[in-house]
């Protein structure tokens, strides 16, 4: 796949979501099969999400970096997924995948998370 229609299915991605008011995103190519992306996606409530990944498309799906920051309207942290290398030391099972939950020193393990099922995530305590 080359980056470009990686690139597009994000944009298709977020086009899915009802959840959402409006997003801004910037997109970099840095080859064939890599690039950057970052967002910034507004829901509903107000609340927004920030994402940035680093990513390699030419065999597999490939995020070298990934954030996914959710923010409630007055710019306090839900939550942010990342692979930052930063938690060694508590020795999560799926290091470096990890979740910060509320607050920026509460880190818990977490799988690999991807746009999607954060999206879904997010619609689910919007619903709420």
């Amino acid at each position: 796949m080359l980056i470009e229609v990686y690139f597009q299915e994000i944009i298709n991605l977020m086009s899915k979501f009802q959840s959402i008011n409006s997003y801004e995103i910037n997109h970099e190519k840095r080859g064939l099969y890599e690039g950057f992306i970052r967002a910034k996606i507004i829901f509903i409530d107000q609340s927004y999400l920030h994402i940035r990944e680093f990513v390699d498309v030419e065999f597999t799906i490939d995020r070298k970096m990934y954030s996914y920051q959710y923010m409630t309207p007055e710019n306090k942290l839900i939550f942010r997924y990342d692979n930052a290398e930063h938690h060694r030391k508590l020795n999560l099972p799926n290091f470096p995948h990890h979740k910060h939950d509320r607050h920026e020193n509460n880190v818990i393990n977490s799988q690999a998370s991807f746009l999607e099922s954060v999206l879904k995530e997010i619609t689910m305590l919007i619903k709420k």
